[in-house]
């Protein structure tokens, strides 16, 4: 044996134990059960401010159809609101079809309580004097905790239920906007 040389004869690096590997996923585990709950409660928050921000839309949306298409009337279909007229539609195609689902909300557009027909518009469809729009979590509490609807009035109104506001609009819906 080389006298420059020594042979080592201590422990080898073999990885790690059990235990240690055991407290790193008790670690990442309590980080997870903290930050999911959070997590959710923030998606559910962006969903409803989608859906309030998507009925805003279909609010400035009705006032330009009805203005220059409608013939002072309002569109009582996502799909009306999205036809090109003659150039392009007033509403997003997102929203556009018969019955959209956005975000976690169902959306329905309909004529308004105490609607009237209206005259036809500038492709000859039908208008109404009057609109309601609604949007419902798909999964309540899970998608979203708030229903919200507007209508011709341009306000939307919320209330923390699993139900359509019905017009016209009062307690329990509360209106923000």
């Amino acid at each position: 044996m080389d006298k420059g040389h020594k042979i080592m004869t201590g422990k080898r690096d073999q990885g790690f134990t059990l235990i240690e590997l055991l407290i790193v996923v008790a670690i990442i585990s309590i980080i997870a059960a903290i930050a999911v709950p959070n997590l959710l409660r923030a998606r559910m928050s962006a969903n409803e401010t989608s859906a309030l921000a998507s009925l805003k839309v279909v609010n400035s949306s009705e006032v330009a159809y009805s203005a220059s298409c409608g013939n002072n009337g309002y569109a009582i279909s996502f799909v009306t609101l999205a036809t090109p007229a003659p150039t392009m539609g007033f509403i997003s195609a997102d929203l556009g079809v018969a019955a959209p689902i956005k975000s976690g909300y169902n959306f329905v557009l309909a004529a308004g309580a105490g609607a009237m027909p209206g005259p036809a518009d500038c492709n000859a469809v039908e208008t109404q004097t009057g609109y309601y729009a609604s949007a419902r979590p798909t999964g309540y509490g899970t998608t979203g905790s708030k229903s919200y609807a507007t209508n011709a009035a341009n306000t939307v109104y919320q209330q923390w239920a699993d139900i359509s506001i019905a017009e016209p609009f009062g307690l329990p819906a509360i209106p923000i906007g």
